[in-house]
């Protein structure tokens, strides 16, 4: 595991298990040598062009590069993409083959889990991994979207890409953010061109009815904050 990449991201337990927030945006379980990574939004880019809203269509480029090199430095054992990989049902068919090819590298040699999310088709089979509804491993549950009946211990989903904003030290810290309570946990979306809502909204801090701390992404490494700081 890289030192570097751990000591800049936050540690906390979730449901028993002891777990680290990285900086780019990802979640690692050492004990388990398991990497989960939300809302990848997969060919966002080309989506927006073929409606007329042109962005630089580089966004899967870039945000599977950022998936290689925690892969590398942590050598994670399972993967788990946490839903809406894709960001449509057609975008598996625009990805350049040469992004696919990343891709099936990728899961190669290890056990890489797609959960299914709203916006996902099902990946090509040339890709590997495995598909899933969701996944449970010791204490830790693994879904797309947090349950609203209930609150599962132990819960970790995405879908909200959360993002949070305080005025610290002079200056305003606003970025992508996870959001958790020792409890559950809500992960922030790590696709390159993936938006936010605002983690004060009620339909993340209903989540969280006892409080909640955020662990927002800055350049260089995580600011942690209760919500009552936000």
């Amino acid at each position: 595991m890289s030192a570097p990449l751990l000591a800049t991201g936050a540690a906390f337990r979730l449901n028993g298990a002891s777990v680290v927030a990285l900086a780019p945006g990802a979640l690692w379980w050492p004990a388990r040598a398991l990497l989960a990574i939300a809302d990848l939004h997969l060919e966002k880019g080309s989506e927006f062009a073929a409606r007329g809203r042109l962005l630089p269509p580089y966004d899967s480029d870039e945000t599977l590069r950022l998936v290689a090199t925690l892969v590398e430095e942590l050598g994670p054992a399972r993967v788990i993409c946490l839903g809406d990989s894709f960001h449509d049902r057609k975008a598996s068919d625009r990805l350049p083959r040469a992004i696919s090819e990343r891709i099936a590298g990728l899961a190669s040699g290890r056990d890489w889990i797609w959960i299914a999310g709203n916006h996902d088709p099902a990946p090509p089979e040339s890709w590997g991994g495995r598909v899933a509804a969701e996944f449970a491993e010791g204490p830790l549950r693994f879904r797309h979207e947090a349950a609203l009946e209930a609150r599962p211990a132990g819960e970790i989903s995405g879908h909200y890409h959360p993002k949070a904003g305080i005025s610290w030290r002079g200056r305003r810290v606003v970025g992508r953010c996870f959001v958790e309570d020792g409890r559950r946990l809500v992960l922030p979306a790590f696709g390159a061109y993936a938006g936010g809502l605002d983690a004060r909204d009620a339909a993340i801090a209903g989540l969280f009815p006892d409080g909640y701390r955020v662990h927002i992404l800055g350049r260089q490494k995580l600011h942690s904050f209760p919500a009552s700081a936000l």
